[in-house]
């Protein structure tokens, strides 16, 4: 099995495309004319990221739903530099039980992105 895409329900559809766009150099692509606006966005001709309109109510703790989304991305120092270029803030962890590490962002509207490299890890002394 393999994940094919993920929607995220956005109060700023323009900013959040904008920011998936310089973060993950997504492209908008083509989208069925569904009744409602929104995005899909692709990177090497697959659409990764569906963006929809939303109410931009933020969601308690204890409510069912998407906690983050996790992309697996290559050149962890190369990123890094991009989101300091971008002026994005972010939270770095390292797992190298895992050999991984890691990168989170949030989107204008708060969604947290998590961006896995398992390349990268410093030596261990």
């Amino acid at each position: 099995m393999k994940l094919d895409h993920v929607t995220l329900r956005t109060a700023d559809l323009e900013g959040t495309r904008q920011f998936m766009e310089a973060l993950l150099d997504l492209e908008v692509g083509e989208r069925p004319a569904f009744p409602f606006p929104g995005y899909w966005l692709y990177r090497d001709g697959e659409p990764i990221v569906h963006l929809i309109p939303g109410g931009g109510q933020p969601l308690g703790s204890a409510a069912e739903a998407i906690d983050h989304v996790g992309f697996r991305l290559e050149d962890y120092d190369g990123f890094r530099a991009k989101l300091d270029r971008l002026a994005i803030g972010y939270a770095t962890m390292e797992l190298p039980e895992l050999g991984e590490r890691r990168l989170f962002v949030r989107t204008p509207g708060g969604i947290l992105l998590e961006l896995v490299f398992r390349s990268g890890l410093p030596a261990q002394s």
